[in-house]
Protein backbone atom coordinates (compact mmCIF):
# COMPACT_ATOMS: atom_id res chain seq x y z
CA UNK A 1 0.00 0.00 0.00
CA UNK A 2 1.33 3.39 -0.95
CA UNK A 3 1.34 6.02 1.76
CA UNK A 4 0.45 9.62 1.01
CA UNK A 5 4.11 10.70 0.75
CA UNK A 6 4.75 8.15 -1.97
CA UNK A 7 1.52 9.15 -3.65
CA UNK A 8 2.91 12.69 -3.91
CA UNK A 9 6.60 11.97 -4.55
CA UNK A 10 6.61 8.57 -6.20
CA UNK A 11 8.04 5.31 -4.93
CA UNK A 12 10.59 5.75 -2.17
CA UNK A 13 11.94 2.27 -2.90
CA UNK A 14 12.62 3.32 -6.49
CA UNK A 15 14.39 6.45 -5.29
CA UNK A 16 16.57 4.36 -2.94
CA UNK A 17 17.33 1.96 -5.80
CA UNK A 18 18.31 4.85 -8.08
CA UNK A 19 20.61 6.26 -5.42
CA UNK A 20 22.19 2.83 -4.95
CA UNK A 21 22.77 2.58 -8.70
CA UNK A 22 24.38 6.05 -8.74
CA UNK A 23 26.63 5.08 -5.83
CA UNK A 24 27.72 1.93 -7.69
CA UNK A 25 28.64 4.00 -10.74
CA UNK A 26 30.50 6.56 -8.64
CA UNK A 27 32.54 3.73 -7.11
CA UNK A 28 33.78 2.53 -10.51
CA UNK A 29 37.37 3.27 -11.59
CA UNK A 30 37.54 6.46 -13.66
CA UNK A 31 37.38 5.14 -17.24
CA UNK A 32 34.48 2.80 -16.43
CA UNK A 33 32.67 5.53 -14.49
CA UNK A 34 33.09 7.93 -17.41
CA UNK A 35 31.77 5.35 -19.87
CA UNK A 36 28.88 4.31 -17.61
CA UNK A 37 27.85 7.94 -17.14
CA UNK A 38 28.03 8.47 -20.89
CA UNK A 39 25.80 5.47 -21.50
CA UNK A 40 23.46 6.61 -18.74
CA UNK A 41 23.17 10.09 -20.23
CA UNK A 42 22.44 8.72 -23.68
CA UNK A 43 19.85 6.34 -22.25
CA UNK A 44 18.17 9.14 -20.32
CA UNK A 45 17.79 11.17 -23.50
CA UNK A 46 17.14 8.34 -25.89
CA UNK A 47 15.76 5.50 -23.78
CA UNK A 48 13.07 7.18 -21.83
CA UNK A 49 10.14 5.12 -20.75
CA UNK A 50 7.31 5.35 -18.31
CA UNK A 51 8.12 1.84 -17.06
CA UNK A 52 10.15 2.74 -13.99
CA UNK A 53 10.83 -0.82 -12.88
CA UNK A 54 12.21 -1.72 -16.28
CA UNK A 55 14.35 1.40 -16.38
CA UNK A 56 15.78 0.70 -12.94
CA UNK A 57 16.54 -2.88 -13.92
CA UNK A 58 18.33 -1.65 -17.04
CA UNK A 59 20.49 0.74 -15.02
CA UNK A 60 21.23 -1.94 -12.40
CA UNK A 61 22.36 -4.22 -15.22
CA UNK A 62 24.45 -1.41 -16.69
CA UNK A 63 26.24 -0.93 -13.36
CA UNK A 64 26.78 -4.67 -13.10
CA UNK A 65 28.23 -4.78 -16.63
CA UNK A 66 30.77 -2.06 -15.89
CA UNK A 67 31.56 -3.43 -12.44
CA UNK A 68 32.32 -6.82 -13.98
CA UNK A 69 34.42 -5.27 -16.72
CA UNK A 70 36.36 -3.21 -14.18
CA UNK A 71 36.98 -6.30 -12.06
CA UNK A 72 38.19 -8.26 -15.10
CA UNK A 73 40.19 -5.35 -16.51
CA UNK A 74 38.23 -5.43 -19.76
CA UNK A 75 38.95 -2.26 -21.75
CA UNK A 76 36.00 0.08 -22.15
CA UNK A 77 36.21 -0.12 -25.93
CA UNK A 78 35.77 -3.90 -25.76
CA UNK A 79 32.54 -3.37 -23.84
CA UNK A 80 30.95 -0.81 -26.14
CA UNK A 81 32.66 -1.72 -29.41
CA UNK A 82 33.52 0.71 -32.19
CA UNK A 83 30.08 2.34 -32.19
CA UNK A 84 28.89 3.26 -28.69
CA UNK A 85 25.51 4.40 -30.03
CA UNK A 86 24.92 1.01 -31.61
CA UNK A 87 25.96 -0.65 -28.34
CA UNK A 88 23.54 1.40 -26.27
CA UNK A 89 20.70 0.93 -28.73
CA UNK A 90 21.28 -2.85 -28.64
CA UNK A 91 21.57 -2.78 -24.84
CA UNK A 92 18.31 -0.85 -24.58
CA UNK A 93 16.51 -3.14 -27.01
CA UNK A 94 17.12 -6.06 -24.65
CA UNK A 95 14.58 -4.45 -22.35
CA UNK A 96 11.98 -3.76 -25.01
CA UNK A 97 12.25 -0.05 -24.34
CA UNK A 98 11.75 2.25 -27.26
CA UNK A 99 12.60 5.89 -27.26
CA UNK A 100 9.94 8.58 -26.98
CA UNK A 101 10.32 9.21 -30.69
CA UNK A 102 9.61 5.55 -31.43
CA UNK A 103 6.42 5.84 -29.40
CA UNK A 104 5.45 8.98 -31.29
CA UNK A 105 6.22 7.31 -34.62
CA UNK A 106 3.87 4.46 -33.67
CA UNK A 107 1.17 6.95 -32.65
CA UNK A 108 1.54 8.74 -35.97
CA UNK A 109 1.27 5.49 -37.91
CA UNK A 110 -1.81 4.49 -35.87
CA UNK A 111 -3.44 7.88 -36.49
CA UNK A 112 -2.88 7.59 -40.23
CA UNK A 113 -4.25 4.03 -40.26
CA UNK A 114 -7.32 5.21 -38.36
CA UNK A 115 -7.80 8.10 -40.78
CA UNK A 116 -7.53 5.67 -43.66
CA UNK A 117 -10.19 3.41 -42.09
CA UNK A 118 -12.45 6.43 -41.53
CA UNK A 119 -12.13 7.37 -45.21
CA UNK A 120 -13.33 3.95 -46.34
CA UNK A 121 -16.22 3.59 -43.91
Amino acid sequence: MTNWIEWVTGSLADKRRWKAYRARVEALPTPYRTAAKGVERYLMYNGGTDQGELLLQMFDDLAELFEGAAADGTPVREIVGDDPVEFVDAFKSNYGIGSWITKEQKRLAAAIEQAEREETS
